[in-house]
């Protein structure tokens, strides 16, 4: 399966992406506000190995696709995962050497019709921490409202983190 934007090819994982994966998956920059990581190579090979088993699963429940310019090496990864019949929650993360540029809100946006006219749920949700001012960025840019303030909501690293909840609503 595949997304394809204006630049780029939003693509499923296949085993030969396990060391652009993990460039930026292992990058502790890149992943200083989700709550996994920074990855060893065997994290981010059993990453690859769930992923490849969700894609063949009946009934599929999710989707993390490769970020990808056409032909090129993954270079962040974005998923959608619904958790009830009419709801799923996404999520990003963007090698920071292409933060800036614009791919994750284009990422993102693909994978919100995707999620409302292919899925076909009613809400979409995301969460971020509340000093990743470029997540909250993408996700007003994408139309994504900002719902919440949800105190210690996750353990990151040890730490009880905040996060600000974003929705969207199927358009219609």
């Amino acid at each position: 399966m595949e997304l394809v934007t204006a630049r780029l090819v939003l693509r499923e994982y296949t085993r030969d992406d396990l060391d652009a994966a993990h460039r930026f998956a292992s990058d502790p920059e890149n992943v200083r506000f989700v709550t996994w990581g920074p990855n060893r190579l065997e994290d981010t090979r059993l990453f690859l190995e769930g992923w490849l088993e969700e894609q063949v699963s009946e009934p599929r429940t999710g989707w993390t696709f490769a970020v990808t310019e056409p032909g090129g090496e993954p270079f962040g990864s974005i998923g959608l995962y619904r958790k009830g019949p009419y709801d799923a929650e996404t999520g990003f993360v963007i090698s920071r050497d292409r933060s800036g540029r614009g791919y994750a809100s284009e990422a993102a946006a693909a994978v919100l019709r995707f999620g409302f006219e292919t899925v076909g749920v009613h809400r979409i949700w995301a969460t971020c921490r509340p000093e990743n001012l470029g997540s909250s960025r993408v996700m007003e840019k994408i139309g994504m409202q900002r719902e919440g303030h949800l105190r210690d909501h996750v353990r990151i690293r040890d730490a009880w983190q905040d996060s600000l909840l974003y929705a969207a609503i199927a358009p219609g």
